[in-house]
């Protein structure tokens, strides 16, 4: 009758796979309608001219044309202006 005791439980064995985020097309690129630019957590850059932002934040490219990434100042609602980057399509 030989057995083994029971063994304790483990509360620290959950893990996810990384989402995938990050810059998908670089400025200089030439990109066509609809495609991914950006995945990003948040509005971390800023969709301007040529581009779209999607429900979960996903940056995409309104028409044809060249990335390009600006810096420009955004203030935020306590009058603080802060930079970010903006992905425009030209």
């Amino acid at each position: 009758m030989s057995h083994v005791k029971a063994g304790g439980t483990s509360k620290n064995n959950r893990n996810s796979p990384g989402q995938r985020l990050g810059t998908k097309r670089f400025g200089g690129q030439i990109v066509r309608t609809g495609e991914v630019l950006v995945r990003q957590t948040g509005s971390t850059k800023l969709a301007g001219p040529g581009t779209f932002i999607s429900r979960d934040f996903t940056i995409h490219a309104a028409v044809d044309g060249v990335v390009s990434f600006n810096k420009i100042r955004k203030s935020r609602f306590t009058g603080k202006t802060v930079p970010r980057t903006q992905v425009s399509v030209l």
